[in-house]
């Protein structure tokens, strides 16, 4: 329609110059022409896409991860294909798979540290850089983490500065990076300053809200009382939040509490809560650079590990432990329902 040859409307659309640009742009408008991304990406083998593979879409931490590897990869015009793997193993290993051929790069935070699903990848020759945790034996991929060791031992040391002894953990899986390292790190900070830790105060979760309701009510069902909580994610927190306003129990007036990562109402809340904060965009934006140069070929040969620090923000959820030693049972009724 335009007169010219294909090769010369190849040239304009990759933006070379030709004569008869007139003529090509004519056309292409009054055809509403638009070049096939699929087409292109099967003849070049660059999709203009990156995998992003996160164990839990409804946790606002990744949220603030996703929104970080977009302010990038907008910049790069990439298109970002977001998967949840609900912490499964196995459906990691199908969403992995299920990329290959269809993305230039992954960006991943494995469900298991122990648990290597990339192999496929890697002999497909596609660049993974991990974030947020690590993967056993793959310490030449890039990573960016943050202290998850150090923040714990902040959220410690602060209760015990207050005076708590009772503190009651809610852990993490102790399979992955942030689970096993704010565990290691909080058992610690109290072994350092000489609290003894009953095997009884330390309730394991699975990072979901859920879980930090059932660890809550179990905490107060014990018979010498809690005087303070540390909650190593912030779903498991708002399980904490709940059940704590179910049984009527009073923050910091009754028991103190700091979680891990901040939580956009943390201050709105009455009281506003103590939290140990992480830039968590900031972790998607370096993730997103890292592995834009490895599909370029430009980044270094050895693997770049980045680690960055948490802090404790102190609000208004943490105070002197209560009077009294006995437990929250002997005044509240405990239920093990869920307001779920």
């Amino acid at each position: 329609m335009a007169g010219v040859s294909t090769t010369t409307v190849s040239r304009h659309l990759a933006g070379q110059k030709i004569r008869e640009v007139a003529a090509v742009q004519a056309t292409i408008a009054a055809l509403d022409f638009r070049a096939s991304a699929v087409a292109r990406s099967l003849k070049s083998g660059v999709t203009r896409s990156i995998g992003l593979v996160v164990p839990d879409v409804s946790n606002p931490f990744f949220a603030a991860v996703t929104k970080g590897v977009e302010s990038i990869s907008r910049q790069l015009e990439l298109n970002v294909f977001l998967s949840n793997t609900d912490e499964s193993v196995e459906r990691e290993r199908s969403v992995l798979r299920g990329l290959i051929g269809r993305v230039d790069g992954v960006i991943l935070v494995p469900a298991r540290e122990s648990s290597d699903n990339t192999e496929e990848l890697r002999r497909a020759g596609v660049p993974i850089v991990l974030l947020d945790r690590r993967l056993s034996g793959c310490e030449d991929l890039d990573c960016v983490l943050v202290d998850s060791k150090d923040g714990a031992t902040q959220a410690a040391d602060h209760l015990v500065r207050l005076g708590h002894e009772r503190i009651g953990l809610i852990s993490g899986p102790l399979d992955t990076t942030p689970g096993r390292e704010r565990y290691e790190g909080f058992i610690a900070a109290l072994d350092s300053a000489g609290v003894e830790l009953d095997p009884a105060l330390i309730q394991m979760g699975d990072f979901k809200l859920e879980s930090g309701y059932q660890a809550t009510l179990r905490l107060l069902g014990l018979p010498l009382a809690v005087t303070a909580i540390f909650s190593a994610n912030n779903l498991m927190s708002m399980g904490v939040l709940r059940a704590l306003h179910h049984m009527g129990v009073r923050v910091p007036d009754e028991l103190s509490f700091v979680g891990f990562d901040d939580l956009e109402l943390a201050e709105l809340l009455s009281p506003p809560l103590s939290v140990i904060s992480r830039p968590a965009v900031e972790q998607g934006v370096l993730a997103m650079r890292l592995l834009r140069n490895r599909i370029e070929g430009k980044g270094p040969a050895k693997a770049q590990h980045i680690v960055l620090d948490a802090h404790l923000t102190v609000r208004d959820s943490c105070g002197p432990p209560r009077c009294g030693t006995h437990g929250f049972a002997s005044s509240t009724r405990v239920s093990t329902g869920s307001l779920l």
